[in-house]
């Protein structure tokens, strides 16, 4: 499995950060000022995009024109963010999984931006994620299973991402649903809870956003 790590220059949780990218990423690809984490923390990106407009002139001094890193240079007068261009540029690299880092933060549009960009690797069909040390965000039109195990902390909840998500059910969890059709503008999704072994969601039609949440922050 190609997963491929993208790290933006949102609220990089260094401590947090450090330990998942320890899980040796098939590629580490840095959006614009995402590099400076990775120039405070010694770590070799192995593309960095990005227009350069936020990104610290040290940390940039220092990997241009090194040759085992790729830079791409991005007109800062363009439609998309320096992080999509990653994502995009991740897709056409190979990537099979793509796991967003840096993602969320103060600034609450582009914390809607970036969850917009799952959207990308749903087309594309590579799965993706976008991951902070309280928060797990997925974007799914078809159902899955989590472990209760396995799962990223002690909340799940389901957002509508599409007008309606049809034929909804929930199974294992502490708040089933049977035969849902979950529409917009409610928060009946919201802080749900796996009480069995492993939660069940299936649908048939609709895009779902799934989100698993932590409250506290654990090792």
């Amino acid at each position: 499995m190609r997963h491929f790590f993208v790290i933006s220059g949102g609220n990089v949780e260094e401590a947090f950060v450090r330990g998942v990218l320890g899980r040796q990423p098939s590629a580490l690809i840095a959006a614009d000022s995402g590099m400076d984490f990775c120039y405070r923390n010694g770590i070799k990106p192995d593309v960095i995009v990005g227009d350069f407009d936020s990104a610290d002139s040290e940390a940039l001094a220092a990997f241009e024109g090194r040759p085992d890193i790729r830079m791409i240079r991005l007109n800062p007068v363009k439609d998309d963010t320096d992080t999509e261009s990653a994502v995009r540029l991740a897709i056409k690299m190979g990537a099979e999984q793509i796991t967003l880092l840096g993602g969320t933060g103060s600034r609450l549009d582009h914390v809607l931006g970036n969850i917009e960009l799952l959207g990308i690797g749903l087309q594309a069909g590579v799965p993706m994620m976008l991951l902070d040390s309280h928060n797990r965000v997925r974007m799914i039109d078809a159902g899955i299973t989590l472990e209760r195990a396995e799962q990223f902390g002690d909340y799940v909840s389901l957002i509508p991402y599409s007008a309606q998500v049809e034929h909804l059910y929930l199974k294992g969890f502490k708040y089933p649903l049977t035969d849902y059709c979950l529409e917009g503008f409610c928060s009946l999704g919201v802080s749900n809870e796996i009480v069995a072994e492993r939660g069940e969601i299936t649908f048939d039609g609709g895009i779902l956003l799934v989100i698993e949440s932590r409250d506290d922050v654990r090792g």
